[in-house]
């Protein structure tokens, strides 16, 4: 079925062009890194931390998901029924929570927002804050953790989104990505530039795109449903806790598909695209 997708819309015809010197076979592999695989530690504060893509080089990893070079890490985190972080102050870091499953509390600054699937909070530098799992079941976090820039300004106070309740900001980026912002860099991020949720519908297919230079990070999670990374020539599986790193070789092309006939995909995403001037 996949196959005659691909015919249909005329995609491999499309990427012939691109078909050389990219990034191919196994070294793919090295851009993808699932959760669900890493061994886990805790972290101060009370947090069981699973690593899912660490500092390194994108144009040469060592070791799988070892590509990020703007972002300091991405992780999931997980926090015991019942239990509470101790109080922690970012420095030199700010945080993207994003909640993939429980139900808590983030509390910072006298505020206290609620925690459940789909709230994303951006917690900024130099601000003490706690987390606590009021369920009986652990809360899992998708964590960002972006450095902070000489004479940023961070906010003073944490920032929370109800990726429920947002609107779709456009359901034809890229052909078929439905999508919603959740924090810009006007919102107060210190190096990247955008965080979202992509939708697709079933049957669908991104547009296979690449950049035109390799100053870029960009990460996809799937967060529902399974769908294909479709990378230069090849297609991988990607569950729900598999995240793809972009090869930012300006050679090697890349999108999603969504080959599921009844249901749609959603993903988690956030990205560095060019040299910006944060917020001062």
């Amino acid at each position: 079925m996949v196959r005659k997708l691909l015919a249909s819309l005329g995609i491999c015809a499309a990427l012939s062009s691109f078909a050389l010197a990219q990034t191919t076979g196994d070294r793919i592999d090295l851009y993808l890194s699932d959760w669900h695989t890493t061994a886990s530690h805790k972290v101060g504060g009370g947090l069981e931390e699973r690593d899912i893509l660490t500092r390194g080089d994108p144009h040469n990893p060592v070791k799988k998901g070892a590509v990020l070079r703007l972002v300091d890490a991405y992780t999931y985190d997980t926090l015991a029924p019942h239990a509470s972080t101790t109080s922690t102050r970012l420095v030199g870091q700010q945080e993207i929570l994003f909640v993939e499953s429980g139900q808590g509390t983030a509390t910072a600054g006298g505020q206290t927002a609620e925690l459940f699937r789909n709230i994303a909070i951006l917690i900024p530098a130099n601000l003490e804050f706690t987390l606590k799992n009021t369920g009986d079941k652990p809360l899992g976090l998708y964590i960002v953790k972006e450095p902070t820039t000489p004479g940023f300004r961070p906010n003073t106070s944490m920032l929370v989104r109800d990726e429920n309740k947002l609107p779709f900001t456009t359901a034809e980026s890229h052909w078929s990505h439905i999508v919603k912002p959740l924090f810009v860099t006007q919102d107060g991020l210190a190096t990247l530039e955008s965080v979202l949720t992509v939708t697709m519908d079933p049957l669908t297919i991104g547009q296979p795109h690449l950049t035109d230079h390799s100053d870029i990070e960009e990460v996809w999670t799937a967060l529902d449903g399974t769908s294909l990374a479709f990378v230069g020539n090849q297609l991988r599986r990607q569950p729900p806790g598999m995240a793809f790193y972009h090869i930012p070789d300006n050679k090697t092309p890349h999108s999603n598909i969504n080959y599921n006939e009844d249901s749609q995909v959603k993903f988690f995403y956030f990205a560095f695209y060019h040299p910006h001037q944060p917020r001062q």
